[in-house]
């Protein structure tokens, strides 16, 4: 899997929005070209390493899960193909596996989070207040517990530098109106148990993920941008699972742990990372990717 992919390299399209991953080229008004870098990001913030041959791995991922979830809701893939809209072949080649060309949609002003577990952000809420982004939790749950049932919890969309923010439901009523909102925590919902019970077979634990969704011209939800990856979820191997600890995973959880032990204020720019924790997140990726496509 190779890292030489870098948006100069698109000079036929123009670069209408670069994100912490992707890179977004227009090609009509209908249509984009997104390419999913090796970037990583972690606590919103671009680090300066690439982990080689991720943009292919979260690309692989989401071409899967969009295909597996298209009954539960629709999804911005186009059936236009990378060399319709790259005339050059052997760039168009380069680029494949980390592309997808995709409808141009009016995104939702949101993160759609959704957990089975309490980890992350969601276990310091719960330990400050026994509530996470407003929803009441029983006493006494521990680190990495499952919750009794699985949960919205979203936040806001940060710009590139900025923080996402957990907000509550009745916020997201009032960006996005009371049956928008509900329809897209009840997608939300049924994608994630979709998805969670697939893993499951696999020995894999989707502890929590963030959906984006957008609006197509006649206002229908889409789901775009990724769908459970190991950037966009948390990945738990069952076998080793347990409440109390922080459980093995398959995602860049290893990165954010890592960061953690550095004196580093969370802000740009980020600091470098070691060859063994490239070389470890690479391999996790790329683990999590062929359990659940096998």
């Amino acid at each position: 899997m190779s890292s030489s992919y870098h948006a100069g390299l698109v000079s036929s399209l123009p670069l209408i929005h670069q994100g912490k991953v992707r890179d977004c080229f227009a090609i009509d008004d209908d249509h984009m070209l997104m390419v999913a870098s090796d970037r990583l990001s972690a606590f919103d913030v671009v680090l300066p390493d690439p982990i080689p041959g991720k943009g292919e791995m979260l690309t692989r991922l989401s071409s899967y899960w969009f295909e597996l979830t298209r009954d539960i809701v629709p999804n911005h893939l186009s059936e236009t193909t990378i060399y319709d809209v790259i005339d050059d072949q052997e760039l168009a080649r380069l680029l494949e596996p980390r592309s997808m060309v995709v409808q141009r949609l009016q995104p939702l002003p949101l993160e759609a989070v959704v957990r089975g577990y309490l980890i992350g952000s969601g276990w310091k809420d719960y330990q400050r207040t026994g509530e996470v982004c407003g929803i009441a939790l029983p006493a006494g749950l521990q680190l990495a517990d499952r919750l009794p049932e699985v949960i919205f919890t979203p936040s806001t969309k940060a710009q590139l530098g900025d923080h996402d923010e957990n907000i509550d439901f009745a916020t997201v009523v009032e960006h996005v109106g009371e049956d928008m909102a509900n329809r897209v925590r009840d997608i939300s919902i049924r994608v994630f148990n979709t998805a969670g019970a697939h893993a499951l077979k696999r020995g894999v634990i989707i502890a929590d993920t963030k959906f984006e969704f957008g609006l197509d011209k006649d206002g229908r939800i889409v789901l775009m941008d990724e769908v459970l990856t190991p950037d966009s979820s948390r990945f738990w191997a069952t076998e080793t699972y347990r409440p109390g600890i922080s459980p093995r995973s398959y995602d860049k959880q290893f990165v954010r742990d890592y960061l953690e032990t550095l004196d580093w204020d969370k802000s740009p720019p980020g600091p470098r990372l070691p060859e063994d924790v490239i070389s470890a997140t690479s391999e996790k990726y790329r683990e999590v990717c062929e359990l659940l496509i096998r």
